[in-house]
């Protein structure tokens, strides 16, 4: 019998505004995108293959800085079988940092609690990640064999960088391959500081959230495609994962359209290093229950179990 071969989203939002507000929707600029999100829209919407492969297993990452929030998550994920792992959050500050991961796994869905993640990008502190506080609570993640999600913009990647330098045995994946400013085209220093963070082996990084950082009504692969040979050639295909930043990406043109730039710009890749940006990085770093494929591409991606 013929597998069917992996497709994993890693990196999309999930919301049900009826049971828990979005005070960030509350912008004019996201009107569009301020509505309930479901799992059935998700896989209802996620149609478009890449390389030949349809979805077949998704990362969903919190929104906002609410532990209720991820218990949300973590409950959905117990009954919804297209959600292989959540990415949380919960207070890094605090001194309870522990009790509470430690309640959140032992609670309902807690076995899908991959990763933790902040919104530091709206954080001001230009050191906030190597705030001792900060460094404590990422200390109980690490001691939970758990996974750290770093957003940030492209001004803040010296934070990034440091994170790795101080913390060499917590597996880390970068949110949106940093934020670069593909819109202006201001990719120098984004560059110069992406290639520094990707020396350090336990950081991978995702290939999400590109699209609503370049122009949205105008952008075309050709504006994806510089970011995309940097990401490439750093990082590595192992060290690389396929994320659609649903339903955010609705911004920028959706889910397929994401999907059918990723195809594009997998036309001259090896199948080798196609199954590790799909699915292999993803399934090493989260967790994820394997397919039969999924064994060998992506082995040098840092693993989780």
């Amino acid at each position: 019998m013929t597998s069917t071969p992996a497709l994993v989203d890693a990196h999309h939002h999930l919301w049900d505004l009826a049971r828990r507000p979005q005070p960030w929707l509350d912008d004019p600029a996201v009107a569009s995108i301020r509505r309930t999100f479901t799992p059935d829209d998700l896989r209802s919407t996620a149609t478009h293959p890449i390389a030949g492969r349809r979805l077949t297993s998704t990362v969903v990452v919190q929104c906002v800085a609410d532990v209720p929030e991820t218990e949300d998550l973590l409950a959905l994920a117990e009954q919804e079988p297209l959600i292989g792992a959540v990415v949380g959050w919960a207070d890094l500050t605090s001194p309870a940092i522990g009790d509470v991961l430690d309640r959140l796994l032992a609670g309902p869905g807690g076995t899908y609690l991959r990763s933790l993640r902040h919104l530091v990008q709206g954080e001001t502190d230009p050191g906030w990640l190597q705030r001792p506080d900060v460094e404590s609570g990422l200390a109980a993640v690490r001691e939970r064999g758990l996974c750290y999600d770093v957003l940030i913009r492209s001004h803040q990647l010296d934070q990034a960088i440091r994170l790795a330098e101080r913390f060499p045995d917590l597996p880390q994946v970068l949110n949106h391959a940093g934020k670069p400013s593909i819109a202006r085209g201001e990719l120098a220093d984004w560059e110069r500081q992406v290639r520094l963070l990707a020396r350090h082996p336990q950081v991978v990084c995702k290939v999400s959230g590109l699209i609503t950082e370049a122009d949205h009504g105008t952008w075309t692969t050709a504006d994806i495609r510089p970011v995309w040979d940097v990401l490439l050639s750093s990082f590595g295909p192992g060290r690389l994962m396929f994320g659609s930043d649903w339903p955010v990406a609705n911004l920028a043109g959706g889910w397929n359209r994401w999907a059918a730039t990723v195809a594009e710009l997998l036309t001259d890749c090896a199948e080798s290093d196609i199954q590790a940006l799909l699915a292999g990085t993803a399934t090493a770093f989260y967790g994820l229950p394997h397919h039969a494929e999924d064994t060998e591409p992506g082995a040098d991606a840092t693993q989780h179990t």
